[in-house]
């Protein structure tokens, strides 16, 4: 088991006492699918979050079980007793964190850089350049960064587009793919630029709270007025509309209440989208778990896809594709196993193109050889398409 330690979580009593250990959530766990061990699984977890707290007392074994939970919240989904598991791994990786050597120094590092746009910017230049000579490891499973970035530039202001930190630093062609989906509604985007930066999303998972809390100050700063806030992140939406919670501010709950993943608003919206006849083939569905379990707004996707073809469901009730943020960098083996899931039901769905609307789930099951991109990316090719050929 290890050195113990003292430990003091601070989670709230009545939380840990409304699980019932009815084990309704284990086929939805994706570690515990992977491992069938009981210490894998969210009643496991928080039986051991309930000995800790009432001891005062972990050791190495603890945070191991604690680090190796992929946060994908579909426990949430499947519980009948709606136990806030999310909160509650989120108060016991804070007090990791707080009060012991969790996350180490490199780490930290990492994550503070994602709040530096200029550094990110140029660190992923410096990782552009060593892809071209080939000495970026495979294992990686970095996408093919851009040397240049075509900067974008603000249509209107009837709604925002977050734009955030890794997404815009690698995949900013994605969000000019959006922007003009959002575009062909007859909506001028306002865009934030370097003032918003990273959303805290990783930095909560982590149990870096505090910094998390900077970052969410800053950017609820870069995004004055009351106009919508537009998503295309479920990882970031799902960061975004907890502001309220995390801040615990009136402010903070104001601006959350302005956060929409941009599937969610286009499908309100959808009269205003460019009526065209695609002979587009169906694509599969992958939900991202923050879209589908944390925003519970995964449907949006399905309405607006529908628009212009036919829309393929997988067969595993939304488990987890193991992408989890930073989980598959920290932990590839757990991660691939779980994704190996996720290709499994892929392949009986008999598609070809998926379609995720997170870039970490696109990013993971790309390094597995799927074919996937952005819901907005294939719609933005018909759209334009449709344009060019008038």
């Amino acid at each position: 088991m290890g050195e113990t330690f003292n430990l003091s979580l601070g989670i709230d009593a009545d939380a840990l006492a409304s699980c019932v250990s009815c084990g309704l959530c284990l086929p939805h766990c994706p570690t515990y699918r992977v491992t069938q061990e009981e210490t894998a699984s969210p009643r496991g977890r928080i039986a051991l979050m309930r000995q800790v707290e009432s001891t005062g007392i972990a050791d190495g074994t603890f945070s191991d079980f604690m680090d190796a939970c992929i946060q994908c919240r579909g426990c949430e989904t499947a519980c009948p007793s709606g136990v806030p598991f999310g909160s509650m791994m989120e108060t016991t990786r804070e007090a990791l964190a707080d009060q012991t050597s969790y996350q180490p120094r490199y780490r930290t590092l990492g994550y503070s850089i994602l709040g530096m746009p200029k550094l990110l910017s140029l660190g992923s230049r410096l990782i552009a350049v060593l892809q071209r000579l080939r000495l970026v490891p495979s294992r990686l499973a970095l996408p093919k960064i851009p040397l240049r970035q075509t900067k974008l530039q603000s249509s209107g202001d009837d709604v925002w587009l977050f734009t955030g930190c890794i997404m815009d630093a690698w995949m900013r062609d994605t969000h000019a793919a959006v922007k003009r989906v959002l575009e062909s509604t007859g909506a001028g985007v306002r865009l934030p630029g370097n003032e918003a930066g990273c959303c805290g999303a990783l930095h909560v998972h982590a149990g870096l709270t505090p910094k998390a809390k900077k970052l969410g100050n800053k950017v609820i700063k870069a995004f004055p007025g009351t106009n919508p806030i537009l998503v295309d992140s479920a990882g970031c939406g799902a960061q975004l509309k907890d502001y309220g919670h995390l801040l615990g501010t009136t402010k903070a709950a104001a601006f959350s209440a302005r956060v929409f993943d941009v599937h969610e608003w286009l499908a309100e919206n959808l009269e205003k989208l460019p009526k065209i006849v695609s002979d587009e083939p169906p694509v599969v569905v992958q939900d991202p778990c923050h879209l589908r379990h944390v925003q519970r707004s995964h449907e949006a996707v399905r309405i607006v896809m529908n628009q212009y073809m036919g829309t393929i469901e997988l067969d595993d009730d939304g488990l987890c594709c193991g992408a989890g943020g930073a989980y598959s960098s920290l932990h590839p083996e757990t991660a691939a196993a779980v994704r190996s899931r996720k290709l499994e039901s892929i392949n009986r769905s008999g598609g070809t193109n998926v379609v995720s609307a997170n870039p970490g789930c696109m990013l993971h099951l790309q390094q597995a050889g799927v074919s996937v991109q952005h819901p907005l990316e294939l719609v933005d090719s018909i759209i334009t398409r449709a344009m060019n050929s008038e």
